[in-house]
């Protein structure tokens, strides 16, 4: 049976580029980075290259790349590293409403140490309450951290406004932006959004599993986390994943080139999909925010009657892949605290599916999703 893939902001198929750009690093190309020998060399080169690749997808310097296994060690990276930089002292920390459980958790552990947290809120329409954020800011911040685009509602977020906020009643505060659903989807650049730093994962646009990065826009004592044989300008010890990295660069390419077409593309099954769903009636999309302030690739949806874990399943036998929000979040089997603070009862947050569209999806697809919606309607409403 074919299976038509709608969870692709939990991860993307490997690209079929991405992994002939690997393989050779797989195989012939096995050399050591910090070895000095000619297998060395063309691994380190390997990796540089990289390095310039992903810093002109964000207009960053490459020597500011931390390479990390992925977007939850970059964000605790940020997290972590730039709270505790330097001799600073324990502070404020604010973190975003409907931040990813990497910087959720990470704030708990922060708390345990000293720190005191602060939650932004949503205002009525689903976006960020700037009003609000502006109270919490103060002198004692030292760090605030707002994703760029919500994984459960595709919301965009003005980070840029809020980076605004942050030096004028914060100004010794680093400001980090989780950019992981953004990048592939957004124009995005450091300068632009007056972020510190920003991390970005390869498996949301194509690439392999395990590689990310910590991206920094200045110069800022940054606390490690791994220690070891000083690699990552001694940010992130430990011998890189150079076929993982290479697959990074190659991924990134791909995203930055193709950006406008499946920009386009998503909008236009986006649209399909929607309307296709109030022609069905019972299915409720969620869209919180302005709709020009959306990631078109990631729409929640609240089902009738059963839990969305049973829909999910009828849904996968019949060969389409969704998720119940956040693949992190399902795996717990907890509600979601992003869909409570968008304002939904525990009993309606229980009921939401995340469809997750991406570049490679088409218009066939939906139409079939959509049928299958409709008869999951008849079946599973009266449950």
């Amino acid at each position: 049976m074919p299976t038509i893939y709608l969870d692709n902001a939990a991860t993307t198929p490997l690209r079929e580029e991405v992994l002939d750009a690997m393989t050779p690093f797989l195989g012939e190309d096995w050399g050591n980075p910090s070895s000095v020998h000619r297998r060395g060399v063309a691994a380190r080169e390997a990796i540089d290259r990289t390095r310039a690749k992903v810093a002109r997808a964000v207009g960053a310097q490459p020597a500011r790349v931390i390479f990390t296994s992925g977007g939850t060690e970059a964000n605790n990276l940020a997290m972590r590293g730039l709270s505790w930089r330097g001799a600073q002292r324990q502070g404020a920390i604010w973190i975003g409403p409907t931040e990813h459980a990497s910087i959720r958790a990470c704030a708990v552990a922060l708390a345990e140490e000293g720190f005191s947290i602060e939650h932004g809120q949503l205002d009525p329409s689903g976006s960020l309450d700037l009003n609000d954020c502006e109270e919490r800011l103060s002198s004692e911040t030292v760090l605030v951290s707002q994703m760029l685009v919500s994984n459960e509602f595709g919301s965009i977020y003005p980070v840029d406004c809020l980076a605004g906020l942050a030096r004028a009643k914060a100004p010794e505060a680093a400001v980090h932006a989780d950019a992981i659903q953004a990048l592939g989807k957004l124009h995005l650049s450091l300068s632009q959004l007056g972020v510190d730093s920003l991390s970005l994962s390869a498996h949301k646009i194509g690439g392999p599993q395990g590689i990310g990065a910590l991206v920094l826009a200045r110069d800022l004592p940054l606390r490690p986390l791994v220690f070891g044989g000083g690699q990552e300008r001694g940010l992130r010890s430990g011998t890189e994943n150079v076929a993982a990295i290479v697959g990074f660069g190659r991924a990134v390419e791909l995203a930055v080139e193709e950006q406008g077409a499946a920009l386009e593309s998503m909008k236009v099954l986006r649209k399909q999909l929607v309307e296709g769903l109030q022609k069905i009636g019972e299915i409720e999309c969620l869209e919180p925010g302005d709709e020009e302030m959306q990631q078109p690739g990631i729409l929640s949806l609240v089902v009738p009657g059963a839990p969305a874990e049973v829909w999910l399943h009828h849904l996968d036998s019949r060969g389409v892949v969704v998720s119940v929000g956040s693949a992190c979040q399902a795996n717990k089997k907890e509600i979601s605290p992003v869909l409570l603070a968008a304002g939904l009862t525990a009993g309606q947050a229980r009921q939401v599916l995340r469809v997750s569209l991406s570049g490679q999806t088409t218009s066939d697809e939906i139409s079939t999703t959509l049928g299958v919606l409709g008869e999951l309607v008849k079946e599973l409403a009266s449950l």
